[in-house]
């Protein structure tokens, strides 16, 4: 079982790490050579993903070793804003842990539901998890078309 616990300011370096290689490892896939081109292109700047993480609150999950293999940031409080696994432990139970987990501290803190702009990678592992499309939007990275589903999930029990 992967360790799960805080993301902290000394993280920050090593989460633009996992980001590159999970878009390098893992989109390819699914997205174009010019998609995967403009998305790593952003990662490289490094300035957006700074400001996310010193504003967000979010978890890492690590392996045995303790080395961080993914992570996931909530900002604000109420948006699941990034969601990413290093291409060697993807499908490994470390996003599945990573949200249970923040789902888990969202209702601690008063949230009663969730919101998210998924990629084409994160869709199927969000909706496995219970969350909802609302709708489908195209977003421009450098010009390039990328599909991204806004979803939503509930975080208050039915009766």
């Amino acid at each position: 079982m992967a360790l799960i616990r805080p993301l902290t300011p000394a993280d920050h370096c090593e989460l633009l790490v996992i980001y590159d290689d999970a878009v390098a490892t893992q989109a390819p896939a699914i997205y174009s050579v010019r998609q995967v081109r403009a998305w790593r292109a952003q990662i490289a700047d490094g300035s957006l993903l700074t400001v996310a993480l010193s504003q967000g609150f979010g978890l890492v999950s690590c392996a045995q070793s303790g080395e961080i293999e993914a992570f996931a940031l909530m900002q604000p409080a109420d948006r699941l804003s990034l969601l990413y696994c290093r291409g060697r432990s993807a499908r490994q139970g470390h996003g599945t842990g990573l949200l249970v987990q923040l789902e888990s501290l969202c209702r601690q803190r008063g949230l009663g539901q969730l919101r998210t702009e998924a990629s084409q990678l994160s869709r199927p592992l969000l909706q496995r998890q219970g969350w909802r499309v609302a709708w489908v939007e195209v977003l421009l990275i450098d010009g390039i078309p990328f599909r991204r589903y806004c979803m939503t999930k509930s975080l208050i029990p039915l009766p």
